[in-house]
């Protein structure tokens, strides 16, 4: 599968490592090598680049206040010279300082966004339609987590570049599933690269019904964005095992694997996404040799879990 005619902005560094770490493969998205990285700036490599080739100067987006992915398109937006309005939703029932004021929403004002503080997605929606008002054609609109049919193509490409890199067929690829433009992604592209894996997302963010939904919506338009079959249903599962009390509240379970792994490898989860989906990986020896953990990143949220991971 060829992604090379598709507009692109050069952010990341790329590959990424591959790993033995832990008992398992790790695919480090976190070193991704731009703004603090993550599995977000593949998408936003697709998705910026659509905005630049359509000459487009202004970008809004949303997420939470601690969003990984509004603070990558922050620094995407300053690497490219377009102007930000960055929509931070209050989606976790926090107002702490460490939570409101350090962290990604730190990083997203410091790297020059113009950042918006709103009580829920219906006030978001609203103060989207007041910029489009302001900007028209010059708006680029960013989708939360940047999921959309471009954004998705970020990971059809992590997909493709993991299996240049693979020895072995895994026995599954886990990873956070909350918006679902990156597991849409491996998904469609490891079924291109005719890889016989499973993909398995760690629901984060809503129900396992509500991402159900989403994934397959996701998988639906990404397919047809690129002109290929639906993967089936076998190539894929979810998990809502670690979802806990709801999305950016922290489950033991996670907190637990944040504190083994930094004190045993020196790398770091974060509680809302990675570490969520690291304590549902399989703990039999056997299988975990053959999985493939897609380290998505979100280390500058530590910070603003201070207190619980204390």
């Amino acid at each position: 599968m060829d992604l090379s005619d598709r507009p692109r902005a050069a952010l990341g560094v790329w590959p990424t490592p591959l790993q033995f770490v832990d008992g398992l493969w790790m695919k480090r998205e976190d070193l991704s090598g731009f703004g603090f990285g993550g599995n977000k700036v593949r998408k936003l490599e697709f998705l910026l680049g659509a905005a630049v080739a359509r000459g487009q100067q202004h970008v809004v987006t949303f997420g939470a206040l601690q969003s990984n992915h509004v603070r990558a398109t922050a620094a995407a937006c300053a690497r490219l010279g377009l102007h930000l309005d960055a929509i931070a939703v209050q989606a976790v029932p926090r107002s702490d300082a460490d939570y409101t004021g350090s962290g990604n929403a730190l990083l997203t004002e410091l790297f020059g966004a113009t950042r918006h503080v709103v009580p829920d997605d219906d006030a978001a929606g609203a103060l989207a339609l007041e910029l489009l008002a302001e900007h028209g054609d010059d708006l680029a609109i960013i989708m939360p987590g940047g999921s959309d049919r471009i954004g998705a193509l970020g990971h059809v490409d992590s997909a493709l570049e993991l299996y240049s890199q693979l020895e072995f067929e895994p026995y599954e690829v886990v990873v956070a599933a909350s918006t679902c433009g990156t597991m849409a992604g491996l998904v469609i592209g490891l079924a291109a690269a005719e890889v016989d894996t499973v993909v398995r997302g760690v629901c984060v963010y809503h129900s396992r019904e509500e991402t159900e939904a989403t994934l397959r919506a996701l998988l639906a338009e990404t397919a047809d964005e690129l002109g290929v079959a639906v993967p089936d249903d076998d190539r894929w599962i979810l998990d809502d095992s670690q979802f806990g009390p709801g999305y950016g509240i922290p489950t033991e379970a996670g907190l637990a694997e944040i504190h083994r792994l930094a004190t045993t490898a020196g790398i770091t989860l974060d509680p809302v996404y990675s570490a969520k989906a690291y304590a549902a990986i399989d703990r039999d020896p056997d299988r975990r040799r053959r999985t493939v953990f897609m380290h998505t990143g979100g280390g500058p949220s530590l910070f603003a879990y201070r207190s619980a991971l204390a």
